[in-house]
């Protein structure tokens, strides 16, 4: 994905550290956990007593259920409509904020609880309210940057924050990006710190995406979640954040256990989330760090694969 589209995707409007060791115990796939099955492999199609074996379906929004042009696609829709037929909930768990990724729940007739901002929101999309959010310390954020870049020693960073919620704007400095959104704002590096925040965006030119996200991580622990959500895009978030903490609070409220839930996802953020899940479906255009952990690694974003494993699951026999 090119760095504008990848910055619109993480914040276009706008955890700790991810897992480090894999289990080597055997996937429902039959496969060793740290050894993905190849696309399509072996989850059954299961119903015990008319009850989906997966009653909770979390999908991640970019790379996963949205295409490359953000559309969902017409057999994603169906298997979607497949999963509420079947008694099943779709429950989104993306790093957009909600001022983000309202206009594509609306285009799927989304209802319901959402989690949002890597997991620091959590919004109900039926009454279009904010239940709960999160913000990020500006002077803890800033010294965060600064030390990465002391760690990197490899000039400055280029960044971009999302303002506190419920706007949620994006501002990002001249040199974050060669393309720019009308809607973003654009500040001088001191002026991202003048208003509240909810995270901060980090690239760096030259500098692969794990160092930058290393060098983070190593420098914020304790402080500050480092995620790594799409390509050129490292994000600073309040510690503790994660998707698997916002998943949580969402399926306690709805009623579903880590058992009885199938999560989808793409990038190493998706990590916590594929964790938690009962069972984690990597898209075939996944990093591989998330295919590695990974019950099974569906077709890519751009062939369905979200709708590829959901009629399996949830097609009658």
């Amino acid at each position: 994905m090119h760095t504008a589209d990848a910055a619109a995707a993480a914040a276009s409007s706008a955890s700790t550290s991810v897992p480090t060791s894999v289990s080597t115990s055997v996937s429902a796939s039959g496969s060793p956990a740290g050894a993905p099955p190849a696309p399509g492999a072996l989850l059954p199609r299961p119903r015990t007593a008319g009850r989906p074996r997966f009653p909770l379906v979390a999908t991640d929004l970019d790379g996963t259920l949205l295409r490359g042009d953000l559309t969902v696609s017409p057999r994603n829709r169906e298997a979607l409509a497949m999963v509420r037929a079947a008694g099943a909930r779709h429950l989104v768990v993306t790093g957009r904020p909600a001022a983000s990724c309202r206009e594509f729940l609306v285009a799927i007739g989304y209802r319901g609880l959402a989690v949002c901002g890597q997991g620091a929101q959590l919004y109900d999309a039926s009454a279009d309210r904010l239940l709960v959010s999160a913000s990020l310390d500006r002077e803890l954020a800033r010294s965060v940057v600064e030390r990465t870049e002391e760690a990197l020693g490899a000039g400055p960073l280029e960044l971009a924050v999302v303002t506190a919620a419920p706007e949620n704007r994006f501002v990002v400095t001249a040199g974050f990006t060669d393309r720019t959104h009308p809607e973003w704002g654009l500040a001088e590096r001191e002026e991202l710190w003048a208003a509240p925040i909810e995270k901060v965006l980090m690239r760096h030119r030259t500098v692969a995406d794990g160092l930058v996200a290393a060098a983070a991580e190593r420098v914020g622990a304790g402080e500050v979640a480092v995620t790594h959500s799409e390509k050129g895009m490292i994000e600073v978030l309040p510690a503790g954040t994660d998707k698997s903490v916002g998943l949580q609070l969402a399926a306690d409220r709805m009623g579903f256990t880590p058992a009885e839930t199938i999560a989808f996802g793409d990038m190493p953020n998706d990590i916590p989330l594929l964790c938690w899940a009962g069972y984690g479906v990597a898209m075939g255009n996944a990093h591989p760090d998330l295919k590695a952990m990974a019950d099974e690694v569906a077709p890519a974003n751009e062939d369905d694969g979200v709708a590829v494993v959901l009629e399996r699951l949830f097609a009658h026999p």
